[in-house]
């Protein structure tokens, strides 16, 4: 089985065990777990600029280094809207921003 075969299938059965285990988390705990997802998504910006870097000619994997920097910034940036949006609830209706 090739390296690219067997990496193929671990996105697959991390992403099904990822989803199953989502669906089953209450309201009340998807704060606590989205500030964990923005920490690994800033531990993925960090890995995506570094494959960038060291792909040097090769196009796969600068492709690959570039979605994963672009999926990983889009999901860092919401978690932040999300979490500003959240604690303007806790805000008084007088308080300035």
């Amino acid at each position: 089985m090739s390296l690219l075969t067997q990496s193929l299938w671990v996105l697959l059965l991390g992403s099904l065990l990822g989803l199953e285990l989502i669906g089953k988390v209450p309201p009340t705990l998807h704060t606590p777990l989205m500030s964990g997802a923005n920490a690994i998504s800033g531990i993925t910006v960090l890995a995506s600029l570094t494959l960038i870097q060291q792909a040097g000619d090769n196009t796969a994997l600068l492709v690959i280094g570039a979605l994963s920097l672009g999926f990983a910034l889009y999901n860092v940036i919401g978690g932040f809207l999300v979490t500003d949006r959240m604690l303007a609830m806790f805000r008084r209706k007088g308080d300035s921003r």
